[in-house]
């Protein structure tokens, strides 16, 4: 089976619920996004991306481009849509200190945005750095399935 079925058929993407936020996003605050509370966020999962939109339906062209690198490497994560929350958007901003939405972390650690991920797909560091986490990329999976000739 090619690694595009397989990922449109196991679509492993885990949404985060919003009561993580203390309910809907009309009555969060600016303290309920301190530094703290993003250390929390950014190591909950292996890999936590803050998108517009949500892996179903990114809202931006720069999302989507992550959401699907995502898929081709069949990986897990944590997504918060920071269209929902304006103290979330620019909590993370802040937090980062990198202006642009999506953001990508990797074991808590802020990796980059779509560029960057791009880059990093193109060259083959990014299964690396999933296997750091001990994520094996689908690509990588997929590779060491095809027959030797």
């Amino acid at each position: 089976m090619s690694i595009f079925r397989q990922i449109l058929r196991t679509q492993n993407v885990k949404l985060v619920n919003q009561a993580f936020f203390n309910g809907p996003s009309r009555f969060c605050s600016a303290a309920a996004f301190d530094t703290k509370k993003f250390d929390e966020i950014t190591k909950k999962n292996k890999i936590v991306i803050f998108m517009k939109g949500n892996p179903e339906q990114p809202m931006c062209g720069f999302s989507n481009a992550v959401v699907q690198i995502m898929r081709m490497h069949g990986v897990n994560y944590d997504s918060y849509n920071v269209l929902e929350n304006d103290n979330l958007r620019q909590g993370i901003k802040d937090y980062s200190n990198w202006p642009t939405i999506p953001q990508v972390y990797i074991n808590g650690e802020f990796v980059g945005g779509c560029d960057i991920l791009l880059q990093m797909h193109q060259s083959g560091d990014l299964i690396e750095e999933l296997k750091k986490v001990g994520i094996t990329s689908a690509l990588l999976k997929e590779a060491s399935e095809k027959p030797k000739e």
